[in-house]
């Protein structure tokens, strides 16, 4: 037994002491690498899980579907991040809008339009937009890959919910990208440039830490971040929105650490959110291609609030080729730019320069028509093409063979 007994004060004191001794060592050469493992799930590693589950990551617990929804229903903004070609991420995002719009008012954000075609969303929302001219908007604002979210559109439309443009104008792009800018111009949002774990994976995402070359993409990323989460806070600050959930629909990296566009809109207003990610651990050999190749970077950040799992799968892969390569021009003209070699394309007489016209019938007018038709064929089938060469119409069959 000590002969001086410690009192509860002097306890605390040294406890005090040796955490502060802890804290110096620390700063001294002691310590570890304060990163999240498991790139941002501390818990559990997001490969050991089965497609399906959901990960809530700040505990490490597996939760159901239903208790994922009420726990984000308490948030002013869901975020949901997305592979943009996965069509497994998209139909996770369609069930998430679905089960808070049984409960709640919902409007969709979309970083797929820009700010400029709110007038037209407006209108679809409204049921004044054809399905035809709403698609041709897809195509004008985003490019291809219309298919990928049309569910989410028709639901969208038959539960009468509003759809918000969340990119900068290719006006605002093109003159930020000029570089003509001066102090006070209103035509950007406020940009901030200093949250160092946003830089560093960024300029990992981009490929290497050589700032002179990846300091006008920086920027950019920059541009598109702060102007849709200037949305985000535009929306949120409208009387009229008071009472709605903003669910905003956009690629992982933009959501991913929430220093992205959800950290940007809460400087701008500050609200409750939570950032949903569909997380892919698996590529399948088929798609090695797209895999992004980012050099590891330590974040010492959850990498969302929850994690759904989900597999790799992209429509039409695997599938027949028609063995082009082809161009969306104005109005919507279809045109072939390149014909490869010993291609399905090549074999029917297809030429550099032709013209798309129809397809078995079927009238296109943008690229994702032929891409959609394309999905539903098989190998050995056949389709019937019109096409305009030079001032000549003509009527070619492609048979769909694989390519060995």
């Amino acid at each position: 037994m000590s002969l001086y007994p410690l009192t509860q004060s002097t306890r605390i004191v040294l406890v005090t002491l040796f955490l502060f001794w802890l804290l110096l060592l620390s700063r001294e050469g002691y310590s570890e690498e304060f990163a999240v493992p498991h790139a941002g799930s501390p818990y559990k590693n997001l490969a050991d899980l089965d497609a399906g589950q959901i990960l809530h990551l700040p505990t490490g617990l597996v939760i159901s579907r239903e208790q994922m929804t009420d726990s984000i229903s308490a948030s002013r903004v869901i975020y949901i991040g997305e592979t943009h070609d996965n069509i497994e991420a998209h139909k996770v995002q369609l069930q998430i809008i679905q089960l808070l719009a049984e409960k709640y008012p919902v409007a969709i954000g979309l970083e797929m339009f820009r700010r400029s075609a709110q007038g037209k969303l407006d209108l679809f929302n409204q049921g004044q937009l054809s399905d035809r001219e709403f698609k041709n908007l897809f195509h004008a604002n985003w490019g291809s890959g219309f298919g990928l979210y049309q569910p989410i559109f028709e639901f969208a439309k038959s539960k009468n919910l509003p759809l918000i443009g969340l990119k900068p104008t290719r006006e605002v792009e093109n003159h930020f990208r000029s570089g003509d800018t001066a102090p006070g111009d209103t035509l950007y949002p406020e940009i901030d440039d200093t949250d160092p774990y946003h830089r560093a994976f960024s300029m990992s995402a981009f490929g290497g830490h050589e700032a002179k070359a990846l300091e006008k993409p920086y920027r950019m990323l920059l541009l598109w971040e702060e102007t849709m989460a200037q949305t985000v806070a535009e929306f949120l600050r409208h009387p009229a929105n008071k009472d709605k959930k903003l669910v905003v629909l956009t690629g992982g990296f933009h959501v991913q650490y929430g220093f992205g566009i959800p950290k940007r809109a809460y400087r701008r207003m500050p609200h409750q959110y939570s950032i949903v990610l569909p997380s892919i651990t698996h590529i399948p050999e088929s798609l090695k291609d797209r895999e992004m190749k980012v050099e590891k970077v330590s974040i010492p950040l959850y990498a969302s609030d929850y994690a759904w799992k989900v597999e790799y799968r992209v429509p039409g892969q695997n599938k027949v080729k028609l063995g082009v390569r082809l161009a969306q021009e104005k109005g919507g003209e279809v045109r072939i730019k390149f014909v490869g070699e010993n291609s399905n394309a090549q074999t029917a007489g297809m030429k550099p320069g032709d013209q798309l016209l129809s397809m078995d019938d079927k009238t296109l007018t943008g690229v994702d028509d032929v891409l959609e038709l394309l999905q539903s064929k098989n190998f050995d089938d056949r389709s019937t093409f019109q096409i305009r060469r030079d001032d000549k119409t003509l009527t070619v069959e492609v048979v769909f063979k694989q390519r060995k």
